[in-house]
């Protein structure tokens, strides 16, 4: 059981650094002092197996404690590590002449000030081990009664007994630095045998890359100047390689007619040094790309601002449209596209260049030695050629571009906090100007993130305060003319904005999670409205109701669509729910759970925006859908022996394949609506038809639609209606 006396003036250094020696091994009991005077007085009457000071201390430092520990009885042999704040070699120099075994730089390092303080333990209890055997050596040779050469010769080859059991370097050496003796281990080591090096020198033997060092060490312990020290060397071994080892040497007193020597103990850290090496380059790199992560980025522009004159830029890289890949090929695809990206970055950027991967999607360049801001404009422009060139993955030619934010350093800010908040203001800004481009930081872009501020705050008060209303727009029937259902439409009615558009708030309320409250009220509404209007006679029809692929992911929708449909006393047949290919192909098991949940409540799914995601046939026929509702992209340009006539055309023939209906979107003018006649869509909705309308403008709609169709637009009412 380990007694470890902690010193340090700060009552915080005290419990962190009396927790941490806790954890050394099972048992241990730690004595904190405050004072250096009330823990000489301790140490007086007991004594530590290990004992930790701070350096800087009112009245007694460090070092002038670690004397007077060394001059009383129970501190003479006990490992004393010293911590400083200090980087000055005279500081580390005094703690280690006063007599420390090691020192720390503050603030420590949780791990490494366990795996030493775990080491010295055990260095310091097989020392006194040995010390322990050969004083008791030194008493039967002054009790025995046999020769002094045999009392020698016995006592030597019962010490070597016991050192050959230890699993390190260990050796005497006389005050020349040649060896007395070494242990088995030693001598395996060399392959040589004991021996063979006895009166060689030491520094012939093993050869350390702290020669000189381990001489002046030797020559002070001689003089009584030291009594112990420890310190990490490097040592070849017989194949050349360089292997780590913590190296303890202390006197070992002349017994039987021998002269004092220096004891030599060296306990390999090698495998322990690796994996420090290895957990260091963990915490400060991306498991995936390997890049720096934002630990190391911040560290290194900690560094940069440090040097006086630099001046650098921070680039904040946003993939664009990842989110879709990631969608369609799963987390693997998108993780060999983010190592893919990673590679393009390391080819574009210079050797002084840092990239590092902040988190998801998000990657940033630390441009070093920028002589003007068009240096990073120039690289950053590099950077959006080089992404927009199609990825092949998966045997599929994959497009996805960047948005990129700059800062500059030090002329935006001397605070790496600060440089990367405005560097993601920037980026931020590009995105709402236009995707696959780039923006320098500006002032002004403070008060947009400040707006963002302020809309999440009205988008919570419109939720508590109903400020939401639903627009519905008509789906037609191209085969009667009739209208066959209506997609609910989310509009807010902002205090001072008017009526606002969900492109507006609806990325702050997935951001915040506000999309499942929304959502939610959405469909109960609709469910709500058209049980109404079907309530006062009108026929039935489907009414569409557009879920977030969040809301979709996170909430329980099989209960949220049952609870609503009983509570608003709607027909499941008449509710269709819209969702994009991203969402459903997110997490494909729980997909195909959640679609037969719905169809077992005899709810209609659409998918929605089909054709521009990564449509696959495979999850067409696995996945339990009603409805393939063409994106409007296709429609804006649809023109009879066009490429989106192909499209369109193939679209529908799968879907009449597959016993699906389809809806075209964004229809606008009679060209693009007779040639989806041509081709027997089976309904459509656009401003030909009707823009999104109230309710009460929708119930006008459903009373006298065909009068109305007439009225607003010119094609023939034979074609619209089938009749």
């Amino acid at each position: 059981m380990a007694v470890i006396l902690i010193l340090d003036d700060k009552s915080t250094n005290r419990n962190i650094y009396s927790r941490l020696a806790q954890t050394i091994e099972n048992g241990a009991v730690v004595h904190a002092f405050a004072s250096p005077v009330e823990a000489l007085e301790w140490l007086q009457g007991n004594a530590p197996d290990l004992i930790v000071t701070d350096f800087r201390m009112p009245g007694m430092d460090g070092a002038e404690f670690t004397r007077h520990a060394r001059g009383c009885a129970n501190g003479v042999d006990v490992p004393i590590i010293v911590i400083t704040a200090y980087d000055d070699r005279a500081f580390r120099l005094r703690a280690l002449e006063a007599g420390a075994t090691d020192f720390l730089r503050s603030p420590v390092d949780h791990y490494e000030f366990v795996t030493r303080a775990r080491n010295l333990l055990k260095l310091q209890r097989q020392q006194q081990h040995i010390k322990g055997r050969a004083q008791a050596l030194e008493q039967q040779l002054r009790i025995s009664e046999r020769s002094q050469e045999e009392l020698v010769r016995s006592s030597r080859e019962a010490l070597a007994q016991v050192i050959d059991t230890v699993p390190a370097l260990i050796s005497a050496t006389d005050r020349n630095s040649r060896i007395v003796f070494v242990n088995a281990h030693l001598a395996d080591f060399v392959s040589s045998t004991p021996q063979a090096l006895t009166g060689r020198l030491l520094s012939d033997v093993l050869r350390s890359n702290k020669s000189e060092f381990n001489q002046q060490v030797h020559s002070s312990i001689l003089k009584n100047q030291r009594s112990a020290v420890s310190f990490e060397e490097s040592i070849v071994d017989i194949s050349g390689a360089e292997r780590a080892f913590l190296t303890t040497k202390t006197s070992m007193p002349a017994f039987a007619g021998a002269e004092t020597s220096v004891l030599t103990t060296s306990i390999d850290i090698t495998e322990r040094k690796q994996a420090e090496s290895t957990m260091r380059h963990i915490a400060l790199h991306d498991t995936l790309t390997d890049l720096p992560n934002r630990r190391m980025l911040n560290e290194w522009i900690q560094q940069e601002l440090s040097s006086e004159g630099a001046r650098f830029a921070i680039l904040l890289i946003d993939l664009d449209r990842f989110k879709a890949v990631n969608d369609a090929l799963g987390h693997a695809g998108g993780d060999r596209m983010l190592q893919l990206v990673t590679g393009r970055l390391l080819g574009v950027v210079s050797s002084t260049d840092l990239v590092a991967r902040m988190s998801g999607d998000e990657f940033v360049v630390v441009q070093a030695n920028i002589a003007a801001p068009e240096d990073a404009e120039n690289l950053a422009r590099r950077i959006i050629d080089s992404l927009a060139a199609p990825f092949l993955l998966e045997e599929t030619e994959l497009r996805i571009g960047c948005t990129i934010g700059i800062t500059l350093a030090p002329r935006d800010s001397g605070n790496a906090d600060k440089l990367l908040r405005f560097a993601d203001l920037a980026m931020y800004q590009a995105k709402a100007e236009g995707r696959n481009t780039l923006r320098f930081y500006s002032p002004e872009m403070d008060t947009i993130s400040w707006n963002n501020l302020s809309l999440e705050a009205d988008l919570r008060k419109a939720i508590a305060q109903e400020q939401f209303e639903l627009y519905y727009q008509p789906q037609i029937d191209l085969a009667t003319g009739a209208i066959a259902g209506a997609e609910a439409l989310l509009r807010w009615r902002r205090p001072e904005f008017g009526l606002t558009s969900p492109n507006v708030f609806i990325d702050i309320a997935e951001e915040t999670g506000l999309i499942n409250e929304i959502g939610a009220w959405v469909l109960a509404k609709a469910c709500a409205q058209a049980a109404e209007w079907q309530s006062l006679g009108y026929d039935p029809f489907r009414i569409s109701v557009n879920l977030s692929p969040l809301q979709f992911l996170r909430q329980d929708i099989v209960q949220l669509v049952e609870n609503t449909l009983e509570k608003t006393g709607l027909d499941p047949g008449s509710l269709e729910l819209e969702l994009t290919e991203g969402s459903l192909l997110k997490d494909v098991e729980r997909t195909k759970q959640v679609l037969h949940g719905l169809k077992e409540l005899g709810v209609k799914v659409a998918i929605d925006d089909f054709g521009v995601g990564f449509s696959s046939l495979s999850y067409l026929k696995n996945f339990e859908v009603d409805t393939l509702k063409i994106d409007r992209s296709f429609i804006s340009n649809l023109l009879a022996e066009s490429r989106d006539e192909a499209i369109v055309k193939a679209i529908i023939s799968l879907a009449r394949s597959l016993e699906l209906k389809v809806i075209a979107e964004g229809v606008e003018t009679n060209p693009q609506l007779a040639c989806l006649l041509s081709h027997a869509c089976n309904e459509a909705q656009g401003y030909l038809f009707s823009r999104p309308v109230p309710p009460g403008n929708f119930e006008s709609l459903l009373r006298d639609y065909p009068r109305y169709l007439l009225r607003n637009q010119d094609a023939s009412p034979k074609k619209v209606r089938g009749s």
